[in-house]
């Protein structure tokens, strides 16, 4: 069976019977089927075991209860257990539905008398829908291709056909709205249709249902287009991949056959894989064996072919390109970044805007009031405007015009106008970004001021060790008195030895820098015995070392951290002063990262130096210059390394030497002075408190800490800023779209309601304007998986630009008529 082009939800059964030719995947505890947003569609495509909630989105009826109170393809359900994400017409996104005793009782009637089981069947079938609406044009071709005396006859011929098509599903949908006391656009449809055939209008009745169903079918084609994403993601790494379990560390081989099919959520830590070339990566693992070319075009949008060899990391979701690797499970399902990515990706498609919550309050209250109106302008128009009840040959009556009132002033339109917001978080997940919501598109969008953290933001955050400087209590220079050496075996190894057995397993970038320096340096051996972080200060510990080496046996106690830090805990004033002058006559001047290491009374200097990430600058330009930024830095590092940073990228406005709780201080007061939203452009730990007071806040996904990632509304998986400027530009163009949606639909209601109610439209027109000012605005909503920079503005610029350049050609070649051309005369 064909796979639709997207799935909207699924629907809980407690004791489901396997028939194949029904799409279900299984739980634990329970199976599952998986239904589509239109009547007519169903996807027989059967998804990952671990994948328990999928996209709810739809704009449209999700009659999800037809299924559970059937037994249609001997299914049995419990209607308890039934869940529908969206019931009506109006985005209840992720809603939980639980019938009414009077539609249960509704259901079971029509369940026995078989009208259940005709709906369903009559949904399945697309072919059946479009079928219709043939036999109803051809109806209406027969008063002019058929003899008159034939006509009436094929007339009533394809009518009767072709009503009961559309009309046994549309009847029954209303009537279990109806039933739970609910008045959405399928409720106006159906008494609208059926009115007409009351009134004598069986063909225009017949029509509204077929295109309105046909105008769902295209609507929901646009609205697929907007979320594939993460049905990519899904479809992209094996649901049971090879495994290998090992025993007693051992390392298994390409050779090896004792590889067994594991299903994806039940991969432990340890566990090796063996991935074959075109297949991808189940989870977070290591490279254990082999090397090859991998790409991560999926998950951040780079089309860059990457090499991996033992010891490189790859992300849970990585294709191999060619080759063949063994690698190690480093997190479990769950816990890898292709699951957080499907996660927050659908968590995203959920989240409403506030746009989108005011309509669905909105929807249900607009359709009550419509369908008032439509009664009043039905018995008051005959005593008010002398309409005709029923329509006669020279005035259309007041019934007929409510009807077209019913359906023209159907809030269709409004509700997919957020349609937009879904559209634009499928656009920036294609390239690597996730807004955790439309929200966050609308906050983005009224922001003005940036704050970008220093380390990891804008510089790699990959330290290179520089130097080793003894600045305060060695003997250095011509002083030598006392001891003929001043540490053993001296100074800078000590300090090495000291600062590597501290830092070791640390994810700070100095302290990688340390260790990654002292690899295959003949060190001292260091014993730590106690020891204390302190968050965005430093380290504390208690350390000792052998009889010959560092401190002859002894206890020493250690502190390593910032300058200001290890100043700050000096025994006086003038110590600590002494240690600042010494830092700021370095040798080595003040371009380097510093990080200063107290041994007793001790201190040694290192130096660092941090490069700019690729890019960085472009970006800082982008945000002042085209989007009128106000840039800043919050950095904890000391000024000189701040400013030199700053002046390189072109951020004029730094604030250095900033604990976790200043930087915090900072966010509040920007915001509270620019009375706006600040962005905060962070990814560690220690800018959780800002990430989180700030208005919009954006990490980087691979290098952020658990924190950050969780007080984050946006995530960049590429691991650069290069996105935040489209993520800037797409927040623009969404709310664009979104307020032309709004005018659209709007537009679409008044003039599809006033000529109907006034009596100029037929109802087949009517529905007509209606259901194409819904799919414009849905055709406008697919504008924003473009690039934020394509919109009708700049083409209309581009055309004027065009014919400008043309005129001006034609111009030129015009001779000019003041000129006298002789003719030399032969």
């Amino acid at each position: 069976m064909e796979t639709l082009p997207h799935v909207h939800g699924v629907i809980g059964l407690k004791s489901l019977n396997y028939n194949p030719n029904f799409p279900t995947f299984s739980t634990k505890s329970r199976q599952f089927f998986i239904y589509s947003s239109h009547s007519s569609i169903l996807c027989a495509k059967p998804f990952l075991p671990s994948v328990n909630r999928l996209l709810p989105h739809s704009n449209f009826r999700k009659c999800a209860i037809r299924w559970a109170a059937s037994d249609h393809h001997h299914h049995h359900a419990n209607h308890s257990d039934v869940y529908d994400h969206d019931h009506d017409h109006h985005h209840h996104h992720g809603d939980e539905v639980k019938l009414s005793k009077y539609q249960e009782g509704f259901l079971q009637f029509a369940k026995a008398i078989g009208w259940v089981d005709l709906a369903n069947y009559l949904r399945e079938h697309l072919q059946l829908c479009c079928s219709s609406m043939a036999l109803f044009l051809a109806a209406a071709a027969c008063p002019y291709l058929v003899p008159k005396h034939l006509a009436k006859y094929l007339h009533n011929a394809f009518i009767i056909l072709a009503f009961p098509l559309v009309g046994v599903s549309a009847s029954l949908d209303a009537l279990i709205e109806i039933s739970g006391g609910k008045v959405n656009i399928h409720v106006l449809m159906a008494l609208a249709a059926f009115a007409s055939i009351f009134m004598g209008n069986a063909l225009e009745g017949g029509l509204l249902i077929a295109m309105f169903n046909l105008a769902h079918i295209a609507e929901e084609y646009f609205t697929s287009r907007s979320m594939v994403d993460v049905r990519e993601l899904k479809e992209n790494y094996p649901d049971s991949p090879l495994c290998w379990r090992c025993m007693d560390n051992e390392t298994p081989k390409f050779s090896d056959l004792s590889y067994k099919r594991v299903p994806v959520t039940e991969i432990a830590i340890g566990s090796f894989i063996l991935v074959q070339a075109g297949e991808s990566v189940p989870v977070d693992c290591v490279v254990s064996q082999g090397r090859s070319t991998i790409t991560i075009e999926h998950l951040t949008g780079e089309v860059k072919p990457i090499e991996r060899s033992p010891g490189d990391n790859i992300p849970g979701g990585a294709r191999n390109l060619d080759g063949m690797l063994i690698v190690k499970a480093s997190k479990t399902w769950k816990e890898s970044m292709l699951s957080r990515i499907v996660q927050l990706t659908e968590e995203a498609h959920q989240s409403k805007p506030k746009l989108q919550r005011w309509l669905d309050e909105f929807g249900e209250q607009y359709s009550k009031v419509i369908m008032v109106l439509s009664f009043t302008i039905a018995f008051m128009g005959p005593l008010i405007f002398k309409w005709p009840l029923i329509c006669t040959s020279g005035c259309r009556g007041s019934i007929y015009r409510a009807l077209g009132l019913m359906m023209a002033g159907s809030p269709c339109a409004l509700a997919v106008a957020p349609l937009t917001y879904a559209t634009a978080i499928s656009a920036c997940a294609r390239k690597g970004i996730l807004p955790k919501g439309g929200h966050v598109l609308d906050a983005l969008a009224s922001c003005h001021t940036i704050a970008f953290d220093k380390t990891g933001t804008l510089t790699t955050g990959k330290l290179k060790f520089k130097a080793i400087e003894p600045i305060h209590g060695h003997h250095v220079g011509n002083d030598k008195s006392g001891s003929s050496a001043c540490c053993v075996p001296n100074c800078e190894k000590e300090a090495l030895a000291v600062a590597a057995a501290m830092e070791k397993g640390t994810t700070h970038p100095i302290g990688r820098a340390v260790v990654d320096h002292s690899m295959g340096v003949d060190l001292p051996s260091i014993n730590i015995e106690r020891f204390e972080s302190v968050p965005g200060r430093g380290l504390f510990a208690t350390v000792s070392g052998n009889e010959s080496g560092i401190g002859r046996g002894e206890q020493l106690k250690v502190m390593l951290g910032s300058v200001d830090y290890i100043a700050s805990l000096c025994k006086s004033e003038d110590e600590s002063r002494k240690i600042k002058e010494a830092v700021s006559t370095s040798t080595y001047g003040d371009d380097f990262v510093h990080a200063a290491l107290a041994v007793n009374e001790k201190v040694t200097l290192f130096h660092f130096e941090d490069d700019l990430r690729p890019g960085v600058c472009d970006v800082i330009a982008c945000l002042r210059d085209q989007w009128k930024f106000k840039v800043m830095m919050l950095t904890g590092d000391h000024e000189s390394s701040a400013q030199k940073i700053a002046n390189a990228v072109g951020i004029s406005e730094v604030h250095s030497g900033l604990k976790p709780e200043d930087k915090l201080n900072h966010v509040v007061r920007i915001s509270r002075e620019t009375g706006e939203g600040l962005v905060m452009v962070g990814d560690g730990i220690n800018d959780a408190p800002a990430l989180a007071a700030a208005a919009v806040s954006i990490v980087l996904a691979q290098r952020a800490s658990a924190t950050a990632v969780a007080v984050a509304d946006v995530l960049l998986l590429q691991d650069n800023i290069s996105g935040v400027p489209f993520c800037i530009a797409k927040a623009h163009q969404t709310t664009s779209l979104v307020k032309q949606n709004v005018a659209l639909a709007l537009c679409s209601i008044i003039l599809a309601s006033l000529p109907s109610v006034l009596g100029f439209l037929p109802l087949w027109v009517t529905v007509l304007l209606h259901e194409g000012g819904t799919l414009l605005v849905c055709l406008n909503s697919i504008r924003a998986l473009n690039d934020p920079s394509w919109s009708w503005k700049n083409d209309f610029h581009q055309v004027l630009e065009k014919y400008k350049s043309l005129l001006m050609q034609i111009w030129r070649q015009i001779p000019s008529s003041g000129t006298t051309q002789t003719v030399q005369l032969q």
